[in-house]
């Protein structure tokens, strides 16, 4: 059997216990150490690989079964060649996903692992209890036999004393404990309202990073973290997705940067030319790009710059007579009419679509979404399903275009964010993961 890099999935029983910060210690000190690691995030977050990439200086990719079928989750693992170790971070908790299977799973970090052949490090917040944490870890343990389990990292531990009793109940309950991080305030990333806030706005990520990666060697045993890992049979041969043009203007700043990187290198790999533009800095895109692309991000944070921005605009409304533009989520946004930010400022945007949007009365959106097109988008035709992930807090005020997609949940169920098109314009409020295969 050939055999590919030894990996680990670092996962916990839920958000919020410290994962990431672990996450980016580990990548970090691993690095330094001389390893080529090779990060991948579990699930369809599009804030943590920029993160990753930042820690471990190879970009991160996205292994998601809900919305990838085997090809796919074969083509981004095969990502990591070249690569000494993988490290994958969870989503949520290790067994969290939807209820309906998707492509090849239901989307869980605990799938993730089986698939890659990673045993699992689990980072457990022991605040406010000792001995009980062990209950928990053997409950993980035990869930499901399949997924091999290496072991625990205890975060948040209050004293010495905290610890000891830890330790204790996890080695009654026969778990290995990899490491034990004191509590410390100032380890937490900054964050808003889609969790971390971009890797590109951390005021010194580098510092932090470097930070975490002492923290972890003077609190984990990362010899040990290196012997867990284990190997998986290499992924079947398979391609990244195609582009949807040859040349392709994507916009790219701290407004719009939210693109799945496996789609980025799968088009680099087709041959196809990225063009990056700054709709914040007012340039328009290339004049001779066959696309432009307009990924999410945080349009609503710029409103103002945005609606100043007239380069910008009058080339994508020059672009947008001939050829064709496309927006996710706050790309989508940027193409309507309107804007209105959190405190109720009305923003003009680019008007190709008829959308408004606002958010000053918040509405959480968040959820795969699988979309059967009713009209053309840019690389696939009228009648292609797509899956994908929709994350936002805005309200929709007015969408008078014709609808784009059928959209519906994880389940089945319809939702009433269809998108829209409008001559060689076109919009979603879900972030695009991949088209399915007929």
């Amino acid at each position: 059997m050939t055999t590919f890099p030894k990996g680990l999935m670092i996962s916990a029983p839920a958000s919020g216990t410290g994962k990431t910060t672990v996450m980016l210690g580990l990548l970090r000190a691993l690095a330094e150490d001389g390893l080529v690691v090779q990060p991948y995030k579990s699930g369809p977050d599009y804030i943590d690989p920029a993160f990753h990439l930042a820690a471990a200086k190879r970009p991160s990719f996205n292994l998601d079964t809900w919305a990838m079928d085997g090809g796919l989750l074969d083509a981004v693992a095969g990502q990591a060649t070249g690569a000494e170790i993988c490290i994958g971070e969870g989503s949520m908790g290790l067994f969290d996903g939807v209820a309906t299977r998707g492509q090849t799973g239901f989307g869980s970090s605990a799938e993730t692992a089986k698939r890659m052949g990673w045993p699992v490090v689990l980072v457990i917040d022991v605040g406010g209890q000792a001995q009980s944490a062990a209950a928990t870890a053997l409950g993980f343990k035990s869930y499901d036999p399949e997924v091999h389990f290496a072991g625990v990292i205890l975060n948040r531990v209050a004293s010495p004393r905290h610890e000891r009793l830890t330790r204790l109940g996890m080695e009654r309950a026969g778990v290995k404990v990899l490491g034990s991080l004191p509590r410390r305030g100032d380890l937490a990333l900054p964050e808003r309202h889609l969790g971390l806030i971009q890797a590109v706005e951390h005021p010194d990520l580098e510092a932090a990073i470097a930070g975490y990666a002492t923290f972890l060697r003077e609190h984990v045993d990362l010899d040990a973290i290196k012997a867990a890992a284990l190997g998986a049979e290499a992924p079947g041969t398979s391609t990244l997705p195609t582009p949807p043009a040859q040349r392709i203007a994507l916009a790219r700043d701290a407004a719009f940067s939210f693109t799945y990187p496996h789609l980025l290198t799968g088009w680099r790999a087709a041959g196809a030319e990225i063009l990056p533009f700054s709709p914040l800095a007012d340039e328009a895109p290339a004049k001779d790009a066959d696309l432009v692309w307009l990924p999410g991000g945080y349009p609503e944070l710029h409103g103002g710059t945005l609606a100043a921005a007239e380069t910008f605009r009058a080339g994508l409304r020059k672009h947008a007579e001939t050829k064709p533009v496309h927006g996710e989520c706050g790309g989508y946004m940027a193409l309507g009419e309107a804007l209105i930010d959190k405190e109720g400022n009305r923003h003009q945007m680019a008007g190709l679509l008829g959308l408004v949007t606002s958010y000053e009365k918040r509405k959480f959106h968040l959820g795969y979404r699988r979309a059967v097109l009713q009209a053309q988008m840019p690389g696939f035709a009228a009648g292609a399903a797509l899956r994908g992930h929709e994350f936002h807090y805005s309200t929709i005020l007015d969408e008078p275009d014709a609808p784009l997609a059928n959209v519906m949940d994880a389940d089945g169920n319809p939702v009433p964010e269809t998108g829209s098109i409008k001559g060689h314009v076109t919009g979603t409020f879900f972030h695009l993961i991949t088209g399915e295969k007929a």
